[in-house]
């Protein structure tokens, strides 16, 4: 195995590698072993990569989910789901399915951004997520998001992810939520497999909730 290919670690690709992955985090660390028997089984949550993924969490940024999937619907109607097309079309063409201003500038971004979204695959996460935040309209989160769930990477965090912060503040009784920074040093504890400990954290996270609902 090569440099690269050591540096890009291990791709999440099938249920069995999430519960590969959970094991190995509950043999080792008890609170996320506790969580995991309120879970039980993880997502995949997996998803397709390449310019539409961004292009789909640029529509998705503050709005509701059913904003954007009704956005991102009448994007692909019209056929503006690649990035030639974007780059063809006119603002009134990109206005018309619901995008702002805002975010006809970073659709545009994206597509002039030409980004070879196959090297990508093979790329070490910390330089997909340096090359993703170069994009205006893509931020360190959407990066991270990408790398775990397009891109399969299993040892990647979102440590400016609110969920997460809230479900880690519950779960290892934290007077507050942890800043991003110090989530970040947290999460290495859970290396090589910190993108299924993201998993636990959000599942538990909708526990929290629903116990919350239920009280």
């Amino acid at each position: 195995m090569g440099g690269t290919a050591m540096s890009v670690g291990r791709i999440i690709k099938s249920d069995a590698c999430v519960a590969e992955g959970a094991a190995a985090l509950a043999a080792r660390h008890p609170k996320l072993r506790a969580a995991l028997a309120e879970t039980g089984p993880l997502p995949l949550r997996l998803r397709e990569d390449g310019f539409g993924a961004l292009l789909d969490a640029i529509i998705s940024q503050q709005v509701s989910v059913a904003s954007a999937k009704a956005i991102a619907g009448r994007m692909r109607e019209a056929r503006l789901w690649q990035a030639q097309a974007v780059r063809a079309a006119s603002d009134e063409a990109l206005r018309a399915p619901g995008l702002s201003r805002q975010k006809i500038r970073y659709a545009r971004a994206l597509a002039e951004a030409d980004l070879d979204y196959a090297a990508l695959r093979q790329t070490p996460t910390e330089e997909v997520v340096k090359t993703l935040v170069a994009v205006p309209g893509i931020g360190q989160w959407t990066a991270e998001i990408y790398a775990m769930f397009s891109l399969g990477r299993a040892d990647v965090f979102a440590p400016g992810d609110l969920a997460l912060q809230e479900a880690a503040r519950v779960l290892f009784e934290l007077p507050e939520r942890p800043s991003e920074k110090a989530f970040r040093v947290m999460a290495q504890d859970w290396s090589p497999w910190q993108s299924i400990a993201a998993r636990i954290l959000w599942s538990y996270y909708r526990v929290i909730k629903a116990r919350e609902g239920i009280g």
